[in-house]
């Protein structure tokens, strides 16, 4: 099979048409384009951003509710960093690509040379840039209020950000791909509101109450903050954690796959 020319090609009257770029130029040019739209706008970046720091100043200076042992901050934040992940990989992208789909932005994309599996990159690389922003600020917010991470944590962290962050988007756009715009506004806030007050996000596991915490055990959010949790505080990997986490983003992809629709 040979690779066909891209090269310019002249036309009528002389002018030249250049073939598309490559791909990794048209993934990262729309990465840009998705990652700037999300932190433009206003409610997102609430969500994505200032809703946490609230939560991380909150639990730092409050004595309630109980974050269990160890200092609050050392405890507060790998919980709060789940939450940014939560926040951008699950909620923002589910409802930044549901209302693309309800105005056909899915269905155009898909025919250019960008592609639909390029989309799906791209809208995986902006989540990625954005959750890494919001890392930087919350990171540096803790480390005012005390906060000293176990310095081999942040290997294992790693680890958990990126798996993290494909099982939330495959969530995400399993959302978006089969509900309409307005239902996934309210279902991904609503999922974003139990997961941060009952999945074991901001409030360890083993603070719920005892029929919850086995509820949240097998919760993706739980699986998230605890996995955050043994990286900052023990410097360990958590590999039961690992393994929910894995489970989610399996099933949750190869659903996506199966039930996605491009447009309404």
């Amino acid at each position: 099979m040979t690779t066909p020319d891209l090269s310019p090609t002249v036309g009528a009257g002389g002018a030249t048409h250049a073939g598309p770029a490559p791909a990794r130029a048209r993934v990262l040019a729309q990465a840009r384009f998705e990652a700037a739209t999300l932190l433009r706008n206003g409610e997102q970046l609430l969500v994505s951003l200032v809703l946490p720091l609230g939560a991380l100043v909150g639990l730092v200076l409050a004595s309630v509710p109980s974050l269990g042992d160890g200092r609050r901050v050392d405890v507060a934040t790998p919980g709060v960093l789940a939450l940014c992940v939560v926040s951008a990989a699950f909620t923002s992208q589910a409802i930044a690509t549901g209302f693309d789909r309800r105005y056909a932005v899915l269905r155009l994309l898909g025919t250019t040379p960008l592609g639909r599996d390029g989309l799906l990159a791209a809208k995986a690389v902006a989540t990625l840039a954005v959750e890494v922003l919001q890392w930087l600020v919350i990171g540096v917010v803790a480390a005012l209020l005390g906060w000293r991470p176990e310095a081999l944590g942040w290997a294992p962290a790693l680890v958990f950000l990126l798996v993290g962050t494909w099982a939330f988007v495959a969530l995400a756009l399993l959302l978006a791909g089969t509900l309409r715009a307005e239902g996934v506004l309210a279902v991904a806030n609503l999922v974003w509101i139990l997961l941060v007050g009952l999945g074991g996000v901001l409030v360890p596991r083993s603070e719920l109450p005892a029929g919850l915490s086995h509820i949240a055990l097998l919760l993706p959010s739980s699986a998230l903050a605890d996995g955050l949790r043994g990286a900052f505080v023990t410097g360990t990997l958590a590999a039961g954690s690992l393994l929910v986490l894995v489970g989610w983003g399996v099933v949750a992809t190869l659903l996506a796959r199966r039930t996605f629709r491009w447009s309404d």
